[in-house]
């Protein structure tokens, strides 16, 4: 598949009958859905769960969305959306981006973009990520 970058993390995707908005394609906010299904499901291969998260009183928080529809999928489309992390100061800051690819014709439908902070659970305040989470999220840092 043509992806921004490599070795993504990926996972399926294929749009239900529930997805679909008045316009006939898949509504939006399922993907920012996917995306998110997607982002917990390469944290949790990478060695980081909800569970670690409040267990460190830490999280990865979305500091900034942002979200290109270049195309519509509909029901029954064979997508696979993959995930990277592109960035990190390795002390505060982090950034994931997100492509989906539909299978057929290999269209990119999406791409996306987070720009993550991390945070005291306790007090929603930002804090410096805990060692876990460098030893997790660093390793994992791609490039084009």
């Amino acid at each position: 598949m043509p992806w921004d970058y490599p070795q993504p993390f990926t996972q399926p995707a294929v749009p239900q009958t529930q997805d679909i908005d008045g316009l006939n394609h898949t509504n939006n906010a399922v993907y920012v859905q996917w995306c998110e299904k997607t982002a917990w499901a390469h944290s949790r291969a990478l060695g980081l769960d909800l569970h670690d998260y409040h267990r460190l009183d830490r999280a990865m928080a979305i500091r900034r969305s942002a979200y290109d529809y270049l195309l519509p999928s509909v029901v029954g489309d064979a997508l696979t959306l993959g995930t990277w992390l592109v960035a990190s100061d390795g002390k505060l800051t982090m950034e994931r981006r997100f492509q989906l690819i539909r299978n057929h014709d290999q269209a990119t439908v999406l791409r996306g973009h987070w720009e993550l902070v991390c945070i005291e659970l306790g007090s929603g305040k930002p804090r410096r990520m805990p060692e876990e989470f460098c030893r997790a999220y660093l390793p994992a840092l791609t490039t084009r």
